[in-house]
């Protein structure tokens, strides 16, 4: 873990009162489910997601300060959203970007690009155009995985990116103090991506994990979103990894 020196005055009682945070990836599972609770705890949204009609229903639910559709791969219209930003904003949230599971000999190469350097370029674009709108003391928070720890087939680029992020996240959070810099890695998370992934198989996943797992049930979006703005608010935090996964690594 990696410190940083506090910023007088930014870690605030009373949750995100009067703060801004900017949800990249708004309008479903974990991105949804925080900017939930940022509002519930008294903060103002800036909501960014693909879709526009899914962002266009979260946003009707959650009255952001704005809303932006584009995808966040797309580097110059990245850049854009940042610099009209009306103002500086408190905390970044980006769980824009999925995984990619295929065994070697069907990987697409192709595909591959795309997920892992456009993923990995998307995450440095952020940082670097998001800079200059970021209050000192405030937050980038990115979320990544913890599923490409153990090796196993089909998993090697998730494996890769996995092993990517925290050395990002890290060595970011040296290049943009004392603007604060953190990773969650997530295990399963019951959130409609798991279920597209696993498809007819969800329930059984469900039933494994809830026998399984330490804390005998299934870790949901509920559970990111109240660590993530535990992260944003405690400005103690910063280079560091925070893993939840309702301890599956402990278990075979």
């Amino acid at each position: 873990m990696t410190g940083t020196a506090s910023i007088p005055g930014t870690h605030r009682q009373g949750g995100l009162a009067d703060q801004t945070v900017v949800v990249i990836g708004a309008s479903s599972g974990m991105g949804l489910e925080t900017a939930r609770r940022v509002r519930a705890d008294g903060g103002r949204l800036v909501m960014v997601g693909r879709d526009p009609e899914r962002l266009a229903r979260a946003a009707r639910e959650l009255e952001p300060l704005s809303t932006a559709a584009f995808d966040a791969n797309d580097t110059d219209r990245l850049q854009r959203f940042f610099q009209e930003l009306p103002g500086p904003v408190d905390h970044v949230l980006v769980t824009a970007g999925g995984p990619s599971y295929a065994p070697l000999e069907s990987l697409d190469l192709a595909e591959v690009r795309r997920d892992f350097g456009d993923h990995l370029a998307m995450i440095l674009a952020v940082a670097v155009f998001s800079r200059a709108k970021t209050r000192a003391g405030g937050t980038l928070l990115f979320i990544g995985g913890t599923g490409g720890r153990r090796p196993a087939v089909g998993m090697s680029v998730v494996s890769a990116m996995t092993a990517a992020l925290p050395a990002l996240t890290a060595n970011l959070a040296l290049e943009l103090a004392p603007i604060r810099v953190n990773l969650i890695a997530a295990g399963f998370v019951d959130t409609a991506l798991s279920a597209s992934l696993l498809g007819d198989q969800l329930d059984a996943r469900r039933e494994e994990l809830r026998a399984t797992l330490p804390i005998r049930r299934v870790v949901g979006p509920a559970d990111v979103a109240a660590l993530a703005v535990h992260i944003m608010v405690n400005d103690a935090l910063t280079g560091a990894t925070y893993d939840i996964d309702g301890g599956q690594q402990l278990v075979s």
